[in-house]
């Protein structure tokens, strides 16, 4: 080699050295400022959106389709489910101030996949007292089955307007049923009337669980998102929104991928932020895994008014939520009002309480 060219190599190693010195001076940096901004803000007051809660009342069938290795793991979350008390000393191990919580119906189906017939009233009756016991702590939402067409619709009608209870939870599907199914439309359209937001949550479907299944738990968590990004996408896609604008419809963060796919394309699905107020599809995703790369993308994409705490208690149990959730939200540019926004100021709002 030459000495112009070892010199020409010299200087390239030196100003690519150099480069990489300044892009890791420039991340420390952004580092430290988000840290010095976490501590002057105000700690968050967490109202998480997703949490589910069975009671001792009810029979759970989830064990029945769990694998040996996971079963010690299972019947931790099992017994937490069923318990009051773990549910209310939830809020302080977390640190957060309310839980919104739902009775899936997954938890207590048989094998064909159904829910013994006076299961859904129960449910919801059950909720509600539980509910009036712990003001201000726990707000629920009421369990339908949306594909049982003018029953679903009614049932959601007594939960509101009788229970009290602030909004509605549903399967992603049903067999070969997605929300934009003519039977799911009754209720969808009285979610809309009232006022009240759908949490829709991902199912176990079987033809996906036993081919994603093979790779593991991983594996079983991608069928999972994919059927809940299948879901939003039959929403929208279906022309529901188009029907129902008034409608709210709140996915997990397991729908990334499906949330992602629609707002970056085209016109976004009208999803996205800087969509037109009159026209914008109300779609609000939850902050599961606290991890500050997804609840930046969600929230660049959705808006900071689209976003809410949400942890998938007991199934996932989290420590420290509000510091956690806090440098997500401050590396992702928030500022305190949006923080707070995103913290529990739009859950309240979804649930007709601010």
């Amino acid at each position: 080699m030459t000495t112009s060219k070892q010199s020409s190599l010299g200087r390239r190693e030196f100003l690519g050295a150099l480069g990489a010195g300044a892009a890791l001076g420039a991340a420390l940096t952004q580092a430290d400022e988000a840290r010095a901004q976490e501590k002057s803000l105000p700690p968050l007051k967490i109202i998480d959106f997703h949490n589910h809660y069975v009671g001792p009342s009810f029979a759970l069938t989830t064990m029945n389709n769990t694998p040996p290795a996971l079963r010690e793991n299972q019947a931790r979350i099992e017994a937490r489910l069923a318990s009051p008390a773990a549910l209310m000393d939830s809020l302080e191990e977390a640190g957060i101030a309310a839980r919104v919580i739902n009775t899936p119906t997954a938890f207590l189906q048989d094998a064909d996949g159904e829910a013994p017939k006076d299961t859904i009233p129960r449910i919801n009756d059950h909720i509600a007292t539980l509910v009036s016991k712990n003001p201000g702590k726990l707000f629920g939402l009421a369990t339908v089955d949306v594909f049982s067409g003018e029953d679903g619709a009614r049932e959601l009608t007594r939960a509101v307007r009788e229970l009290g209870l602030r909004g509605v939870f549903i399967e992603s599907a049903k067999k070969d049923l997605l929300p934009n199914a003519p039977q799911a439309r009754p209720t969808l359209a009285a979610a809309a009337a009232l006022g009240v937001p759908v949490f829709v949550h991902p199912v176990t479907d079987p033809a996906m669980h036993k081919r994603f299944g093979q790779t593991g738990r991983q594996g079983v968590r991608l069928a999972r998102a994919t059927i809940n990004s299948l879901a939003l996408m039959a929403l929208l896609e279906g022309g529901v929104f188009d029907d129902l604008p008034k409608l709210r419809v709140v996915v997990t963060t397991l729908a990334i991928g499906g949330v992602m796919l629609a707002g970056g394309f085209g016109d976004g699905q009208r999803i996205r932020r800087d969509a037109p107020e009159l026209t914008r599809r109300h779609v609000y995703i939850d902050t599961m895994g606290l991890h500050p790369a997804l609840v930046g993308s969600v929230v660049e994409l959705l808006g900071a008014d689209h976003v809410l705490a949400g942890t998938d208690w007991p199934i996932v149990v989290e420590k420290d939520v509000p510091a956690r959730l806090q440098k997500a939200l401050t590396i992702a540019g928030l500022n305190a009002e949006q923080q707070q926004m995103v913290a529990g100021g739009n859950t309240l709002k979804l649930l007709g309480l601010a």
